[in-house]
């Protein structure tokens, strides 16, 4: 019964699918491993340790480096999951049944592997805070089943961007900007399960469902004539899956968490400055003897 109400309603068919994307085996990044090996090339190991502890805006981690590494690790994904898509168009017409569920699965499972790796580089806090281990390209293994509410209203948002939802660009900016001014480490729970942003996500839900639905019946196509079909499907994900990727990270780079405002304000409240001094600090004071704390002023160099 539930799951021909699943199948029936645009909202819960999204939804199956995306928990079931997000438990598939290497589905979850590790936010440590992952930002260890995206800013290698790029950063020293002081920079990488306090990108960590913090975010990469508060490590003062330069924007441009930023987006080279996240364009780096879409090229990767969209070559992983044109490559399995590709695979599983070669069965042909009597397979279809069997093979289309699982490439839909895979392909989520890339949608949110990528997701989380922009989400990570752009200074948002761990989605699945205690699942994963460290692996190559961020990889983690998921630990178990949970997906709580709260993770899954911020992947569906995000999923929503990379399909041009415009609400979901909203609500995805109206997140940012409540960690941004917490400076949290971790998602706004409240705001994505009962709050203003809660009917927002159901509804993004609903539409994905739809466009789900859509893109399962073209990849159906694609896949009914054995070789021709697995070149056209893993064509077919490259030319979605990329823009999909690139439309994900371009939002997600012009948001408040990666805004120098939000640099100062993580920076500050790791040095223990209080809230009401951090609009009129630009500098966080290094100066032996000098602790701004007593004065609310920037320091200044002799």
């Amino acid at each position: 019964m539930a799951t021909s109400r699943a199948s029936e309603n645009p909202e819960l068919r999204f939804s199956a699918v995306l928990v079931r994307a997000a438990n598939l085996p290497g589905v979850r990044i590790n936010r440590e491993a992952y930002l260890r090996q995206a800013l290698a090339r790029y950063c020293s190991e002081d920079d990488i340790r306090r990108a960590i502890a913090q975010t990469p805006a508060a490590a003062g981690i330069p924007l441009e480096i930023l987006d080279r590494a996240a364009n780096s690790s879409i090229h990767y994904e969209t070559t992983k999951v044109s490559a399995l898509s590709a695979a599983a168009g070669m069965p042909g017409l009597v397979f279809l049944p069997a093979t289309v569920p699982a490439d839909l699965a895979q392909y989520f499972g890339h949608v949110l592997r990528i997701a989380q790796k922009l989400a990570y580089l752009y200074s948002w806090p761990d989605l699945f805070s205690g699942d994963g281990d460290n692996g190559s390209h961020g990889d983690a293994d998921s630990h178990g089943d949970s997906l709580d509410d709260a993770t899954k209203g911020v992947l569906t948002l995000f999923v929503g961007v990379m399909f041009g939802t415009h609400q979901a660009n909203v609500a995805v900016g109206r997140v940012a900007e409540l960690i941004s001014k917490q400076v949290a480490k971790k998602l706004p729970q409240k705001a994505l399960t009962q709050g203003v942003i809660y009917p927002v996500v159901k509804k993004v839900a609903g539409y994905l469902g739809i466009q789900m639905t859509k893109q399962t019946f073209a990849k159906t196509v694609s896949k009914a004539i054995p070789v021709v079909g697995a070149v056209v499907s893993g064509g077919l994900t490259l030319a979605t899956f990329f823009p999909m990727a690139k439309r994900l990270k371009k939002h997600l780079s012009s948001l408040e968490l990666t805004k120098p405002t939000h640099r100062r304000t993580a920076a500050a409240q790791a040095a223990g400055i209080p809230i009401d001094v951090i609009p009129a600090i630009d500098v966080i004071p290094v100066i032996p003897g000098i602790d701004i704390r007593d004065t609310g002023r920037t320091a200044q160099t002799p």
